[in-house]
């Protein structure tokens, strides 16, 4: 029922394939405009939209060293560094 079809993004002007696939989801959704922007253009459209994500620093409690984290630590709870953190994943 679908085929491929090859557009080209408006923001770039690279051409890009709207698979047969991606047509039928469009259809499932209840989509009616085919996209108008490649991959690479909307994922850096989205990511440009959101904006620099604020990071606090806290001390590990695990080995000392500095964390670097999305949100703002408290004191009853301790904070990891993201090796320290990723140790104890594998650990549980």
């Amino acid at each position: 029922m679908y085929e491929d079809k090859t557009l080209t993004c408006k923001e770039c002007g690279n051409e890009f394939v709207f698979t047969a696939g991606e047509q039928e989801f469009y259809a499932e959704k209840g989509f009616v405009n085919e996209p108008q922007r490649c991959k690479a253009c909307r994922d850096a459209r989205k990511n440009g939209a959101r904006g620099e994500r604020e990071m606090f620093e806290a001390t590990c409690e695990r080995c000392g060293g500095i964390a670097r984290v999305p949100f703002r630590p408290r004191e009853d709870r301790p904070v990891y560094c993201s090796e320290c953190f990723a140790k104890m994943k594998e650990e549980a």
